[in-house]
């Protein structure tokens, strides 16, 4: 069994996400979700009703224990089951000027992004690397690209993140394995749906926010067998914010 892991997949675009590639490839789909069980259990549903398998797995991606332990436990019941693909979406925003930001809001959205990169990623790699195949797509954003005022934990740790994508993407390619960035702008989601859409869209050539369906197509093409000679790329889908 081929199966795709989505952290962070039981709302927003995570959940789009596991839908597509659902709609779209074969692959088992793994809805990894931290404390919301129930949107996991929605997600499971519609995974379901596109006519494919999954199940929810439930870790913190910040915490290394339980993201092995979890895992490793899912290794154990599916011995035929392999990993092939692993979308890191799961992320928390602790919005705060600089000056004033408690060290706590700095840790816990380093921690959650780029913590949570290291501890799936790396604990999943060995196994990937003797399937001699794999696609891991790290979902970043604008800020990780432009840098946003007021989220200079959120844009630190997704900037980090942009660098990791390019490096790791030397160091496996060989094995068959992309690494690729996926940077949203403003999509509409749990994360947006505080943002004022009718002054914001004024900066958006498009005059649009994006929806989450469109993130998940292009992440949909990326773990893709089409998509064998792209690595290390971060792409942005912002509907032409800096054009």
């Amino acid at each position: 069994m081929k199966a795709a892991l989505i952290t962070g997949g039981s709302r927003g675009i995570g959940r789009a996400i596991c839908v597509k590639l659902a709609q779209e490839s074969d692959y088992h789909i793994l809805i990894n979700y931290k404390s919301n069980k129930a949107a996991a259990e929605e997600t499971l549903q519609q995974v379901k009703e596109n006519g494919n398998t999954g199940e929810i797995i439930s870790f913190d991606v910040a915490n290394a224990t339980e993201v092995k332990t979890n895992l490793d436990n899912w290794h154990e019941n599916n011995k035929d089951g392999v990993i092939e693909v692993i979308v890191n979406n799961a992320g928390i925003t602790k919005d705060g000027l600089f000056m004033w930001m408690p060290k706590e809001d700095w840790d816990d959205v380093i921690n959650t992004s780029l913590g949570g990169f290291f501890n799936v990623t790396q604990h999943l790699m060995q196994k990937m690397l003797r399937n001699k195949y794999g696609r891991i797509v790290n979902m970043v954003s604008l800020s990780g690209v432009k840098g946003t005022a007021g989220q200079t934990n959120y844009s630190a740790a997704k900037g980090a993140i942009i660098a990791a994508t390019k490096a790791l993407a030397q160091e496996i390619a060989k094995r068959k394995i992309t690494v690729n960035a996926v940077a949203p702008g403003f999509i509409k989601s749990d994360m947006t749906a505080s943002l004022d859409e009718s002054q914001l869209k004024k900066l958006i050539p498009v005059n649009r926010f994006g929806e989450a369906e469109e993130v998940a197509d292009l992440v949909s093409f990326l773990v893709s067998k089409k998509a064998s000679y792209i690595t290390g790329e971060i792409i942005n889908i912002n509907g032409g914010i800096y054009s």
